[in-house]
Parts: structure tokens; C-alpha cells; sequence
């Protein structure tokens, strides 16, 4: 592999705030050597034979823990699925002693999903497995982050200068958070555009351009990340309706046709059609989501095969 970092600086993977420039770059470089595995006849290399990988959920998931257990899969790796609503947390087991329980198991690394924010960094200070953090709470995503850049690189090149709008539910997203981290380390410039409601009040503070204006903002960006209202974190009303949202801060095909040039349209799933994003734009040329999924599976190779070396 062609880059100057053999190895990741970090034996987990918990946010995007945790890794190097370097590791960013391995990430992707190793990443591109997989996506190649994934796309010839026989899909299946035997770099994880050996080992064990626990996927624990304590939130629902589909796309994400899909993509993880295909990338094990790919990887020859063991799997263990473990699902909340299914095990003794439901009796009142702790976290610890649930992790405790698997790894008695000899399971090397634990990916998780998590409501709490901070709890793959509670798990990393007091087991010996590698983590991967699948989502803690509303604060990172990093696997999601890096797929996401990795796509973009893969339209656009090098992401230096490059123009990203994140819109939508800011707020609420974790992925927001581990985008705005990745990209501003990759050297990309910012910017959030939702309603003021839904925009956190420091977020200026990280680095990032705030707008409101939607069209303003798609003929800024080079690229336009569209992120889904998370009704199930929002404790309070923040926009009169789903209606009026869509109106007037959803992406539709009337807003791209003003554009004096193509931009790149993105979104992490699961979609809202009709509210974030009609289905003109989700399956227009412009979009790359379909991409993004496919990539997810080779970031998350890349990931499981870059932390299973350093052991």
C-alpha cells in the first residue's frame, strides 16, 4: 500500500477527533484495495480468519450493521450478533458486565451502537478488544464520516478546498458531527444550513459556515450531504410540520435545475422522501447514495482490517 503510515495511530476507533490526517489517508488507500476484492467474482479474502468480532447493538440499525457484517463476512472473520431488546439487559445487566459476558467468549473486537453518548469510550477504558464505535448517542459516527468522505473523494478527488453543505437536523445528527470533524481535517470547507431550531448554538465555534437559505447554500457547495429529520431524538417540537419543513428547507429537483453546474448529492439513509429530499433528487444523476452504501461495506473492511493488524 503506497502511504507512508503502516499502521493506525489508535487501537480503536471511537470519533473522527481521535485519528490522524495519516490515518485518514491508510484508511482510504486500504479502503480502495478493498473495494476491489468486493467487486470481482469471489468476494471473500481470509484476512480475519482468525478473528472474532462482536456486533453489539443497543439501538435498531439496518443499514450499518448490514454493512459491518458484510465486511466481516468479506474479511473471513467469526461473528457474534448481539441485539438488546433480545439479551439480560432487558433483566437490568449493566453494560460492563454484558461486554464482560462476550468477551469471556474470546471475542477480539466489539463494534457497538450505543444511546449514550461516550459509551464505546467507557468500554475502551476497561476491555483489552479493539472498539469500533457504530453511533454513540448524538455525538459520532465515525465509520459513516469516513464512507462519506471516502465517496467524495472518489467524485471529486482530493478533498482539499473542496465546498460540503450539511443540511437538515444538525442538532440531533451524529453524523453532522463526525463529518464536520472529517472533512475540516481533510482540508474541505463547511457549511450547516438548516432551520435556526435545528442548528446547535456554538456549532460556528468547530469551524463551519452557518446558512439558512437553502438555495444559497446548494449554489455555494460542491457537494450537499442531506440528513434526515431524527423525530425520534426531538423531545420538543422544533418546525411547525413535516410539510412546512419540506417547503422550505427540503432539497427538490426545482432548486437544482437554478444551478449554473452540476453538484454532488449525498444522504446517509435512512431517506425521508418528500421531506429532506424528493425522490427526483435521491435518483438523479446527481445522487450518490447507492454508492455510499457500497462503500460503507469497503470503509468498514478497511477499518476491521487496519485495527485486526495491530494485535
Amino acid at each position: 500500500m503506497t502511504t507512508s503510515v503502516a499502521q493506525l495511530s489508535t487501537k480503536h476507533v471511537l470519533g473522527i477527533k481521535n485519528f490522524t490526517v495519516d490515518d485518514l489517508h491508510l484508511i482510504f488507500e486500504t479502503a480502495d484495495d478493498f473495494k476491489a476484492v468486493i467487486n470481482r467474482p469471489i468476494k471473500k479474502v481470509p484476512s480475519l480468519r482468525d478473528v472474532t468480532v462482536a456486533n453489539l447493538f443497543f439501538e435498531n440499525s439496518t443499514r450499518t450493521r448490514i454493512s459491518f457484517e458484510l465486511a466481516e463476512k468479506r474479511l473471513s472473520a467469526d461473528i457474534v450478533n448481539f441485539s438488546a431488546s433480545s439479551s439480560s439487559v432487558k433483566k437490568g445487566e449493566t453494560l460492563l458486565d454484558t461486554v464482560n459476558n462476550i468477551l469471556s467468549m474470546k471475542v477480539d473486537m466489539v463494534v457497538m451502537r450505543h444511546p449514550a453518548p461516550g459509551a464505546p469510550h467507557f468500554l475502551a477504558n476497561h476491555i483489552d478488544a479493539n472498539i469500533i464505535n457504530a453511533g454513540d448517542g448524538t455525538h459520532e459516527h465515525p465509520t459513516q464520516a469516513l464512507l462519506d468522505a471516502y465517496s467524495i473523494r472518489e467524485q471529486l478527488g482530493d478533498l482539499t478546498g473542496k465546498k460540503v453543505a450539511i443540511f437538515g437536523d444538525i442538532l440531533h445528527s451524529r453524523v453532522a458531527l463526525s463529518n464536520i470533524f472529517c472533512l475540516l481535517k481533510l482540508g474541505a470547507k463547511v457549511k450547516v444550513c438548516g432551520p435556526p431550531t435545528l442548528i446547535p448554538k456554538y456549532i460556528h465555534t468547530l469551524g463551519v459556515e452557518v446558512e439558512h437559505d437553502v438555495l444559497a447554500t446548494l449554489r455555494w457547495c460542491d457537494v450537499a450531504n442531506i440528513l434526515r429529520i431524527q423525530l425520534e431524538r426531538q423531545d420538543i417540537k422544533y418546525f411547525p410540520s413535516l410539510r412546512e419543513y419540506s417547503k422550505y428547507y427540503g432539497v427538490n429537483k426545482a432548486l437544482l435545475d437554478q444551478l449554473d453546474r452540476k453538484i454532488v448529492v449525498m444522504h446517509p439513509g435512512p431517506i425521508n422522501r418528500g421531506v429532506e429530499i424528493t425522490s427526483d433528487v435521491a435518483d438523479s444523476e446527481h445522487s450518490i447514495i447507492l454508492q455510499q452504501v457500497e462503500n460503507g461495506v469497503a470503509v468498514r473492511m478497511a477499518i476491521l482490517y487496519l485495527l485486526a493488524s495491530k494485535n
